[in-house]
């Protein structure tokens, strides 16, 4: 979004309109009314980024508007960010200016924060960071109360760990999320909240077992565990795997196997056309597949996973792209029917919207 256009007294409207276009765009496969899940229209993004300028020996916090990308905007504070953030930027600005080792050659600051209350911060450099920088880093974040990590090319230093602990409450549960620096993690805490409420509204009568692809940490997958016998959990990355494994054990799920497989993989395992050594010990014959739930990436799903999902009784799907989510029903039409649907806007001020879909087979 242009920096400038930031207004919560037009968030309304604006969601209004996403949510037209939502409609719109899915008309023609019968789409039931959606739920509408809004965002707090201030101090909602657990995570922030922004470039350190320089200046007459100050540093300021600024980003770069796309409409003039050359010119930077100083903030001072940040009113979309979570307001711990929006808290912590002018006492770390005013450390990290009177402080040369911790502000010489500062490019960049992180930050990335809970509704828990824990903060992680990385500082990006464009020198290397010695053993001067460290004991300087160390004393910051014992003074602030927060973790801290220093990064440069070919370089990272932490202080004490690179990961937070994320803890809410839903539907009756605490549960409990390794965040890892540089991994992916919802950006809107309050809106994931909700899409997890959503997603486990509507698994809650289907039953029988699951899989689910591209499950990054384990967000949906913590959640969504109890409403199943069993689920069988994939995703690529290994830092995201070692997240989900970490949270699978802190909210004591134990119906759940956790593969390192892309989605191509365990669509021919299912299939049966190829055997996988990682899934050795698993009996697919055991399981009772009821449900198949995809959270992608935004090019959505390829054509081999779409011809798994056809497969399935009842597909949850949660999307980043509306566009590619609108060709994917649109490839599964001839099978699925939309049985319920849902919007979350995670990210306000902008065209994106996480939307969500049951597809049951007809």
């Amino acid at each position: 979004m242009p920096l400038p256009s930031f207004d919560p007294t037009d968030y309304a409207t604006q969601l209004a309109e996403k949510l037209a276009t939502f409609k719109e765009g899915f008309a023609a496969f019968g789409l039931p009314e959606p739920g509408v899940f809004s965002s707090s229209p201030r101090h909602y993004r657990m995570r922030a980024e922004f470039r350190m300028w320089h200046q007459d020996e100050r540093v300021d916090y600024a980003m770069f508007d796309p409409e003039n990308p050359k010119q930077p905007v100083i903030l001072p504070t940040f009113p979309v960010a979570t307001e711990s953030i929006c808290t912590l930027m002018p006492l770390l600005r005013e450390r990290l200016q009177a402080n040369e080792i911790l502000k010489r050659r500062l490019f960049q600051v992180n930050f990335l924060a809970t509704l828990s209350g824990e903060m992680l911060v990385t500082l990006i450099y464009h020198r290397p960071l010695d053993s001067d920088w460290e004991a300087a880093a160390r004393a910051l974040a014992g003074e602030l109360n927060i973790h801290l990590i220093g990064r440069s090319r070919k370089q990272k230093i932490v202080t004490d760990r690179d990961w937070v602990l994320e803890e809410f409450e839903l539907n009756g549960r605490q549960l409990r999320y390794q965040q890892i620096e540089g991994s992916f993690s919802q950006p809107n805490a309050g809106v994931n909240r909700q899409m997890l409420a959503w997603a486990c509204e509507q698994a809650a009568a289907i039953g029988e077992d699951l899989v689910e692809l591209y499950c990054g940490n384990g967000n949906f997958t913590v959640a969504l565990a109890p409403q199943f016998n069993r689920v069988l959990a994939t995703e690529v990355s290994k830092s995201s795997v070692a997240a989900a494994h970490y949270n699978l054990n802190a909210n004591n799920i134990d119906n759940v196997t956790l593969l390192r497989m892309s989605s191509d993989e365990i669509s021919e395992a299912l299939a049966r056309e190829r055997p996988f050594e990682r899934m050795k010990d698993i009996d697919l014959d055991s399981y009772h597949f009821s449900t198949l739930f995809v959270d992608p990436p935004r090019a959505g799903l390829d054509a081999v996973t779409l011809n798994l999902a056809a497969s399935f009784e009842h597909i949850l799907y949660i999307s980043c792209n509306p566009q590619t989510l609108q060709e994917n029903v649109a490839a599964l039409n001839a099978t699925h029917d939309i049985s319920a649907a849902a919007v979350f806007d995670q990210f306000p001020y902008t065209h994106h919207l996480e939307c969500g879909l049951l597809l049951k087979r007809r």
